[in-house]
C-alpha cells in the first residue's frame, strides 16, 4: 500500500517497541536516516531499536549518536513495527536482519525508483534525491521537532546521497531542507571536515591502485576497475574504502558509463554501475541481473568468476550504451 508520510506517522504511534533497519553495507544516507529515524522515535516515547547487518562502518563513526546502530541480534526479536529505510528490497537487510526481526507491520520510506513496495505501507519517492529528505520534509510537514543531532544526520543523508549537492536528483526544496536543518543545528564547515575531509591512507592507496589498473572500452566511452580479493588483503582495504572510487573513474571526459567489479566470497561478484547522461538508465541496466538503484546510480551482484563476470557485463554495457547514447561526432 502506498501511504504518505502522515499516514506512516500515524501506524507507527500505537507500536512500542520499534526496530529501524536499513540496507547492508550502508552508506551515508542509509546511515543518516536510520539514526535520525531512531532518535526521532525516541523523542516520541518509543522503544526504539536500530539495526544494520554490518553496524556502523569507521568513516561513519563521525555521526552523532552513530552508537545507537548496532548489528543484528543473535535471537530472534519480536517487535510492534518494523521501519525500513533507504531500502530496495527486503532482501538488501541481510541474512541476519531477516533472520532475527518479526513483526506482522512493515513500513518503508525510500527513494529507489526500482523498490518493490515489499512492506505493509510504502512511502516511495524516487524523484527525491535522498531518503533523509524524505524524512526530513516529513518531519517539517508534521511540525516534529528536529534536534541538532537529528539535523545533522539528515544533512549527513542528504549531502553524501547528492554528491555534495551535484547530482541531477538536487532540486531548489534539497536546498531549502538543507538550510532548514542548518538552522536546527548543523556546523557546515565542521561536519563537513568530517564527512569529506579526514580519511584513512588505505582508502588512498586503494584510489591509486583503481586509477593504475582502470581499464577503457567501448571506444573510451566506458571506465571499469575490477578489485580482486587478493589486491583486498594486499591493500588492506574495508568494504567502506570503495564507496566513491567510481566516481573518479566517471569524472573522465568522455565517460559515458563507468563501472566497478568487486570480487566477493563464494564465487560472487558485485559490479557498481554510474551513468554520465540520463540517457542510458543503470537501475534498468542492473534489474537484468537482479539488482537495482537509481537511474545514474546502480548494483548487482552476479555469480561467477569475476574475469567472466568482467568480459560479459563490458559486453552487453557497450552495447546497451552504443544504442541509445550517440557518439559525439568529434570523436
Amino acid at each position: 500500500m502506498k501511504s504518505s508520510f502522515s499516514e506512516i506517522h500515524q501506524a507507527l504511534r500505537s507500536a512500542s517497541r520499534i526496530l529501524v533497519v536499513s540496507h547492508a553495507r550502508p552508506d551515508g544516507d542509509a546511515l543518516g536516516s536510520t539514526l535520525a529515524a531512531a532518535l526521532w522515535l525516541r523523542q516520541e516515547g518509543h522503544s526504539v531499536t536500530a539495526w544494520n547487518e554490518d553496524g556502523v562502518p569507521q568513516k561513519f563513526s563521525y555521526l552523532p549518536e552513530a552508537a545507537l546502530i548496532t548489528k543484528p541480534s543473535e535471537q530472534v526479536q519480536e517487535f510492534d513495527a518494523i521501519l525500513v529505510l533507504d531500502t530496495a528490497t527486503k532482501e538488501r537487510l541481510g541474512k541476519k536482519v531477516l533472520a532475527s526481526a518479526r513483526s506482522s507491520l512493515w513500513l518503508a520510506i525510500d527513494h529507489h525508483v526500482s523498490n518493490e513496495n515489499f512492506a505493509h505501507q510504502n512511502l516511495i519517492a524516487p524523484s527525491s534525491p535522498a531518503t533523509g529528505e524524505i524524512l526530513a520534509e516529513g518531519f517539517l510537514q508534521e511540525k516534529i521537532a528536529i534536534t541538532s543531532a537529528m539535523a545533522c544526520n539528515l544533512y549527513a543523508a542528504i549531502s553524501t546521497d547528492t554528491g555534495s549537492f551535484q547530482y541531477n536528483s538536487t532540486t531548489a526544496r534539497t536546498f531549502e531542507i538543507a538550510a532548514a536543518l542548518v538552522k536546527a543545528g548543523v556546523c557546515v564547515g565542521e561536519f563537513s571536515q568530517a564527512m569529506y575531509g579526514s580519511q584513512p591512507r588505505r582508502r588512498l592507496e586503494l584510489l591509486r591502485h583503481a586509477l593504475m589498473h582502470a581499464k577503457f572500452s567501448c571506444d573510451d566511452r566506458i571506465v571499469s576497475f575490477a578489485l580482486m580479493r587478493k589486491d583486498v588483503a594486499a591493500l588492506g582495504t574495508l568494504p567502506e574504502d570503495t564507496e566513491g572510487i567510481i566516481d573518479h573513474l566517471r569524472s573522465v571526459e568522455g565517460v559515458e558509463g563507468a563501472i566497478f567489479f568487486e570480487e566477493l566470497p563464494g564465487n560472487q561478484v558485485r559490479i557498481s554501475v554510474r551513468a554520465k547522461t540520463l540517457s542510458f538508465d543503470a537501475s534498468a541496466f542492473c534489474q537484468q541481473y537482479g539488482g537495482g538503484g537509481h537511474r545514474m546510480a546502480a548494483g548487482a551482484t552476479l555469480q561467477g568468476a569475476i574475469d567472466e563476470v568482467e568480459t560479459k557485463i563490458l559486453s552487453e554495457l557497450c552495447k546497451e550504451i552504443s544504442s541509445i547514447v550517440p557518439k559525439p561526432l568529434n570523436s
